[in-house]
């Protein structure tokens, strides 16, 4: 029952994505994507409008019908969801056009005083993520590794977010391979409510009609670090963030797209589905 999530929300964004993005083009909200061409711009806004939209009816089903609907973890990761989404269209908002860029330029304008959509956004996915992870019961150690492990995921999929269809790809992959090695639904039980859209969503970002921003791409970085911490044991989460620290290190300093292109299988998967 709790697929319910999953299956309204990708219902809604089935027949809502393509008309709003139209109107978000229509209203001048777009940005020029790796070709030179200007499509519509934050595409995560919409996503996250068609979860909310889905989640309106389940909450009050769930709680004044007793229908078993929603996933009593979402309470918790929810705030972590929708947080991280906000703070990335602040930097779409703010940071695209105007103020540093990069993380030394962040650093050092907060240092000055001055007013930095990055720091802001770092700063306050950190907040989120230890409001999020609190209570978890684990010893320190752990507990620094899970909130390490939620906020670089996060970040990571915002690295990843060069090319068309890239995110939404890498988040498939990931949730494919966590259900089927731990051979459960429990990832699209507790984040089919945000799941839905982004899948739908991701028909108009391959065909270069939208880009999700940092908005939809925290969205997806978010499930995807949920989704480890709540399927992974302890020594799964360490072997996880040890992965996704060395995939940001890479990221920060070499370019992710150059290494996808070296690398035929990688390539291939990239590439799959994208307009050329």
């Amino acid at each position: 029952m709790r697929l319910a999530g999953l299956a309204l929300s990708a219902a809604i964004a089935a027949l809502a994505v393509g008309p709003w993005l139209r109107d978000l083009r229509a209203g001048g909200h777009v940005a020029t994507n790796w070709r030179g061409r200007d499509v519509a711009f934050p595409a995560g806004v919409v996503l996250v409008a068609c979860s909310l939209l889905a989640l309106a009816p389940l909450a009050v089903l769930n709680d004044r019908a007793g229908l078993d609907l929603l996933d009593p973890g979402l309470y918790r990761w929810a705030v972590y969801v929708l947080g991280v989404c906000l703070l990335g269209l602040i930097d779409d908002a703010i940071g695209r056009r105007a103020g540093p860029r990069g993380w030394r330029e962040h650093a050092a304008a907060l240092l000055a005083g001055r007013f930095s959509t990055g720091a802001v956004k770092a700063l306050g996915a950190a907040a989120l993520a230890a409001f999020a992870t609190a209570g978890r019961g684990r010893h320190d150690v752990a507990y620094l590794a899970d909130l390490a492990l939620l906020l670089l995921t996060t970040n990571l999929f915002n690295l990843l977010d060069l090319r068309p269809g890239r995110v939404e790809k890498a988040l498939a992959m990931l949730l494919a391979a966590l259900c089927i090695g731990a051979w459960t639904v429990a990832p699209l039980d507790l984040l089919g409510i945000f799941i839905g859209p982004l899948l739908v969503g991701a028909a108009f970002t391959l065909r270069e009609r939208a880009m999700l921003g940092d908005s939809g791409a925290n969205l997806a970085g978010a499930v995807a670090g949920i989704a480890l911490l709540t399927v992974l044991g302890s020594t799964g989460r360490v072997v996880a963030l040890a992965i996704v620290v060395a995939l940001t290190v890479f990221g920060e300093f070499r370019s992710i797209s150059a290494a996808i292109d070296r690398l035929p299988l990688l390539r291939a998967l990239d590439s799959l589905g994208r307009v050329e």
